[in-house]
């Protein structure tokens, strides 16, 4: 059985034997994990035993018999399991099957996953391990909901934002400020704590306490471009750029999408249906519904322009001159996304972009 991680507590009113946690988010998983030891605590399950699993020579057998052997100080043990990597190898991926087989009610077992991918969710050993118990699902918090969660904490502390205007822009400055570092949205949350008695915090208390601690991948600086988030991804690229990423990898990023959404649109065009269109240009996954919104915006004159512009780009990231482009890379990033960002939402991007383009 698959649940959520908010799912998570009203299932552990009735105990399984074995709960899968999985996701790439730390903070969350971490949490999802802690729930399940206290409720472990709570039903009597006194004793733990951790294996953490490294490489592919790991001794299963070790798990298999603590699985079978009675607790030596408690009438019920936990066993967690951790797999890093996320791939247990074909001689675990055995084990874990014969494990899932052999499950008494004197056990309860945690194991612990990154982040995985179809192949390995269509293994057998994670078909095993869901039959046999519960499986946590923990999705990172997109930057969309991102000021609902921080709101949600906020009231688990007794603490909450002013009503109206005031308070959404309390709560987007507040996720602008910690987006993609959930662990760090969670220190400025008990910071806060520390700092303001419950009740209602002022956009003022907010702005002097949370410091500028956001992380950015260059996979969501795309997803904000295809967007036509300006504000968004241009403070994006600038953490980008601090942050000392490769801007090699973020034009690599930026091309992709403007070759895909060129792709698209012309078989669109040709009369190809748009679900096919869409897996040819090996669009797949969130940016999915978002390159089939931005060809309705844009037109095939305007993406044949972005296509030629991601080359001038990339020569200028390369070393190259061109005339009339920055000379400098990141400059010329910048540029190339508002001019992407131009063609995907004329209006509000034009405006802002006369006043940001490099020259």
């Amino acid at each position: 059985m698959q649940v959520r991680a908010d799912q998570l507590a009203a299932q552990l009113r009735s105990l399984r034997h074995l709960y899968t946690v999985h996701g790439d988010e730390p903070l969350l998983a971490q949490e999802a994990a802690d729930t399940i030891r206290a409720a472990a605590r709570a039903a009597g399950f006194g004793e733990r035993k951790v294996f953490t699993v490294s490489g592919a020579h790991f001794d299963w057998s070790g798990v298999l018999g603590a699985a079978q052997a009675m607790s030596l100080f408690a009438e019920r043990q936990l066993i967690e399991i951790r797999i890093p990597s996320g791939k247990p190898g074909k001689d675990g991926a055995q084990a874990l099957q014969r494990y899932c087989e052999t499950l008494g009610d004197d056990v309860l077992t945690l194991v612990q996953l990154p982040k995985l991918d179809f192949q390995q969710l269509k293994s057998g050993w994670f078909a095993a391990l869901d039959a046999a118990g519960v499986v946590v699902r923990v999705d990172p918090v997109e930057r969309r909901d991102l000021p609902r969660w921080i709101a949600q904490r906020l009231a688990a502390q007794g603490q909450r934002v002013a009503d109206g205007d005031e308070g959404e822009r309390t709560l987007a400055f507040f996720a602008d400020r910690v987006e993609g570092n959930l662990l760090a949205a969670h220190q400025e949350l008990g910071k806060l704590a520390l700092l303001h008695p419950e009740g209602v915090l002022g956009f003022e208390q907010v702005e002097q306490a949370v410091l500028n601690v956001a992380r950015y991948d260059v996979f969501k600086l795309g997803e904000a471009v295809l967007a036509a988030q300006v504000p968004r991804a241009l403070r994006m690229l600038d953490g980008l750029r601090a942050e000392g990423e490769a801007a090699v990898l973020v034009h690599w990023t930026l091309a992709a999408d403007i070759v895909a959404l060129h792709q698209v649109q012309r078989a669109v065009a040709q009369g190809r249906p748009l679900p096919l269109a869409l897996r040819e240009a090996r669009v797949w996954g969130p940016r999915e519904r978002l390159v089939e919104r931005a060809i309705a915006r844009a037109d095939a004159a305007a993406l044949g322009e972005l296509v030629r512009a991601a080359s001038v780009c990339d020569g200028i990231v390369k070393g190259l001159r061109h005339p009339g482009w920055p000379l400098d890379a990141w400059d010329a990033l910048r540029r190339l996304a508002l001019l992407t960002m131009q063609a995907l939402r004329p209006a509000a991007a034009a405006r802002l972009a006369l006043g940001t383009l490099p020259a």
